[in-house]
């Protein structure tokens, strides 16, 4: 059949997180219908994240496209640009202050952010509660989204922002996510100031990251006082059932972790003895390097989706910025087909440098800084 016009397609997109958000807004910002399934029950119904920096040439830039860019900056935490790196000691190495007015890569959210997006969008544009199953029907359109409650919906071109374990992906492409090695271990942290005066001193305003070859922990500040902590290692993706532990075992879970981690600095360690509640277990996972797939008129990808890789800032940023491009390549573009292959034909060389790049971008996460970066004032935060 004839690729339809994008004004006049069903144009659908599987995920409402923050790439086929800001997909969603460019569209509407044009006057192309769109709608946004999302297997959430709601809105609020679960936690959406830690804290997120959105970078000007990407992250910034698709919003500045979105017409949101100043609700942004309302809304980000410009002083979240601080960044300390220290050893296992406590020794700080380096140590990144932002300049006044300094807007390369403020703070934000993720639930904030989502809810800015969500909020610029029509009434009824996203449906929540709709778990895709699978894509089907030909190549060239119309294809069918069957969701787990049964129902079903046609669309002339499909968007998989569905994240890592995209169920879009297995229309266009057989690559899955493969365990790369590393994984973290989510702690929160509440009311930073006043119940957790030492680590809020110790972390800054920002984040702060320590290694030692074989593990790591990555802190950060989010808004209302709180903070999550990461506690990094190299480990199998089963490790807590390997160690005869259950995900709820908690106290079982820190004292497995303080044996580990015995040899670093008693105040570094209050990062796994002191956080407020359970532990989230993340292990990370990653795409071949390079994804590509056979160009298909009816569906693409973006973002995670797309090209999950380690989680080393570039995530949404990128998500965001492909997010842009095929929505700017919708509106400028004579048929769905012609908007996907001008898309596609920038996302994809420009992602598959980028996973190449960061590749093995988890074992820098547990790297030992070079001796070189030590500052003569690093003093040790015992």
């Amino acid at each position: 059949m004839n690729s339809p016009t994008p004004a006049n397609a069903r144009i659908s997109i599987i995920g409402a997180g923050p790439g086929g958000l800001t997909c969603a807004r460019i569209l509407q910002q044009h006057g192309i219908p769109v709608t946004v399934y999302d297997r959430d029950p709601d809105a609020d119904s679960r936690d959406q994240g830690g804290s997120l920096d959105l970078h000007e040439e990407d992250g910034q830039l698709a919003l500045r496209e979105a017409g949101l860019l100043e609700e942004f900056f309302a809304l980000a935490r410009f002083e979240g640009q601080e960044m300390r790196r220290m050893d296992s000691a406590g020794r700080v190495l380096t140590h990144h202050l932002p300049d006044e007015g300094e807007r390369v890569s403020p703070e934000i959210d993720r639930g904030q952010l989502r809810d800015l997006l969500l909020r610029s969008l029509a009434a009824g544009t996203v449906q929540w509660g709709r778990t895709l199953e699978s894509v089907s029907g030909p190549a060239g359109g119309p294809r069918t989204l069957t969701f787990t409650d049964g129902t079903a919906a046609e669309a002339d071109l499909v968007i998989g922002a569905d994240g890592a374990f995209s169920r879009v992906r297995a229309a266009v492409s057989p690559a899955t996510p493969r365990y790369v090695g590393v994984s973290f271990l989510e702690a929160w942290f509440d009311d930073m100031d006043n119940a957790h005066p030492e680590l809020s001193e110790l972390v800054g305003r920002g984040s702060a990251h320590a290694a030692d070859g074989e593990r790591g922990l990555f802190a950060q500040r989010n808004s209302g006082g709180h903070m999550r902590v990461y506690v990094m290692r190299r480990v199998p993706v089963d490790w807590i059932a390997a160690n005869g532990l259950r995900p709820e075992d908690t106290e079982g879970i820190r004292a497995h972790l303080l044996r580990e981690y015995a040899a670093w600095s008693p105040r570094l360690r209050q990062m796994i003895t002191d956080n407020d509640g359970a532990y989230v277990d993340r292990p990370l996972f990653a795409l071949p390097v390079p994804h590509t797939w056979e160009h298909s008129p009816s569906v693409t990808l973006l973002g995670d989706a797309a090209h999950l890789m380690p989680p080393l800032g570039v995530g949404v940023n990128l998500a965001m910025l492909d997010a842009g491009e095929l929505a700017l390549a919708l509106v400028h573009s004579s048929t769905i087909d012609d908007a996907v292959r001008s898309y596609e034909k920038s996302m994809l060389p420009r992602s598959a440098e980028t996973a190449q790049m960061l590749e093995h971008g988890a074992e820098f996460l547990l790297a030992v800084p070079d001796p070189d970066d030590l500052e003569p004032s690093g003093h040790a935060q015992q």
